[in-house]
């Protein structure tokens, strides 16, 4: 019998999960995703960035600008890495996390405090922010391995329909 030969690696597998989960987030403007993975490639743990349990999402404000701080989603939106982080019901000290966004600091700071010892990401689109250079520094000095995903990028359709 003969293999397959176009069957995609793990690296594939898991950013294709994480860009998936993304697809979760009901926010108009950035979708994220994130994917938790033991050593032995095990998924431990998805998230995708969206608002805290038990907040209403069409009560809660998700546009980027607005005179008042309060008005926007920045201080209410709980992130993708975050979301995997809190939603792991394993121990997830040592394994790696795929996500469609360069970590910002705050989630640099949680993935350094959960023992997530590789970050491997699709887009680095803020990395050069203030917010991504501080995440940099940190995830460097903690000695967390950051690799910037290359391979295949499924395509995923956002205007999907439900049946």
């Amino acid at each position: 019998m003969e293999l397959c030969k176009n069957h995609i690696s793990w690296d594939e597998y898991f950013m294709g999960i994480a860009k998936l989960s993304s697809l979760r987030s009901k926010d108009p403007t950035t979708k994220v995703g994130a994917c938790i993975v033991s050593q032995d490639n095990r998924v431990l743990s998805l998230g995708y960035n969206g608002m805290p349990r038990g907040c209403d999402d069409r009560e809660m404000p998700w546009g980027k600008t607005d005179p008042n701080p309060l008005n926007t989603k920045y201080l209410y939106v709980v992130h993708a890495e975050l979301n995997a982080i809190l939603n792991a019901n394993k121990d997830i000290r040592g394994s790696k996390i795929y996500v469609t966004l360069f970590p910002c600091n705050e989630c640099a700071k949680a993935i350094i405090q959960s023992g997530i010892k590789e970050i491997i990401f699709l887009s680095d689109t803020h990395r050069d922010e203030p917010s991504g250079k501080a995440s940099d520094r940190l995830l460097s000095t903690a000695g967390i391995k950051i690799t910037k995903y290359v391979g295949r990028v499924p395509k995923i359709d956002y205007g999907l329909k439900e049946n």
